[in-house]
């Protein structure tokens, strides 16, 4: 298990993370809260049935114009739901970084070729895409992306992408954007920003120290 955490490379602010631990309390407005439980339980029973979604290569696109909204906590409580509770190998990583780790294939002194690289990438059990299409898309993005994303397509593997964009606004075509909606159950989330709630609590705690409780 320790093998597979140190392989998901998940943010440490997120290890410990699971649906449990995901507080819809934090959301400030009845609609916020409701879309939020909504997208909990798809995803609960997303998972609860996960052997099914493997085994089709189904995964999820969770997306929210907003920010902050709990996406990535999501994904990384259910990469710590399906390491732990599915014995599953998960890789996270933004799609930045997937970027800057293909560049630096070409660096000579790097032993990991590019094509080792997408080949990893493509074939592990599940992948999460974090910040999808913050990326500035060019036509060499747009084709190494392809290649990831049709790779784990056609192999049947499961892929979770975060996103503030739906697939309409994505600036990808549709040789991407079609084999997501195939692969993917499209889960919204609030437009709330939860570290804007989180930053205003921490504040006021702070300021009722300050002042024993006056504030």
């Amino acid at each position: 298990m320790c093998r597979r955490i140190h392989f998901a490379e998940l943010p440490d602010a997120f290890k410990g993370m699971t649906l449990k631990t995901f507080n819809l309390g934090v959301y400030g407005t009845q609609k916020g809260r409701a879309t939020a439980q909504m997208a909990c339980g798809i995803i609960k029973e997303y998972l609860k049935s996960f052997s099914e979604a493997k085994e089709a290569g189904v995964g999820l696109y969770l997306f929210s114009d907003t920010k902050g909204s709990g996406k990535t906590r999501m994904a990384a409580s259910i990469a710590n739901e399906l390491m732990y509770k599915h014995d599953t190998a998960v890789k996270f990583s933004t799609s930045t970084r997937i970027l800057n780790e293909i560049r630096r294939t070409y660096d000579r002194e790097t032993a990991m070729t590019e094509s080792r690289l997408l080949d990893a990438l493509s074939t592990v059990d599940v992948l999460i895409i974090d910040d999808f299409g913050t990326e500035k898309v060019t036509d060499w993005v747009r084709d190494k992306f392809y290649e990831i994303i049709n790779g784990r397509y056609v192999g049947k593997k499961v892929t979770i992408f975060t996103s503030n964009q739906n697939l309409d606004t994505l600036q990808y075509d549709d040789r991407i954007t079609s084999r997501i909606k195939e692969m993917c159950y499209l889960v919204y989330f609030p437009e709330e920003s939860v570290r804007d709630r989180i930053a205003e609590k921490n504040m006021r705690e702070m300021m009722s120290r300050v002042t024993g409780g006056n504030a």
